[in-house]
């Protein structure tokens, strides 16, 4: 699964995809893939660096 997050409000959501409009802000957002794929960052499993 990835973790996405929403570019206005910061909402974070696991899935396989990410919703067409965020269920936090309910509005139509861009959702940025913060899944950690690099092993300084695997205990979390997201990049709390990309914002």
């Amino acid at each position: 699964m990835a973790n996405w997050k929403c570019s206005k409000c910061g909402y974070t959501t696991e899935k396989a995809i990410p919703p067409d409009e965020c269920p936090s802000c309910k509005q139509k957002c861009e959702f940025i893939d913060n899944t950690c794929y690099t092993p300084d960052c695997q205990g979390a499993g997201v990049d709390n660096r990309i914002k």
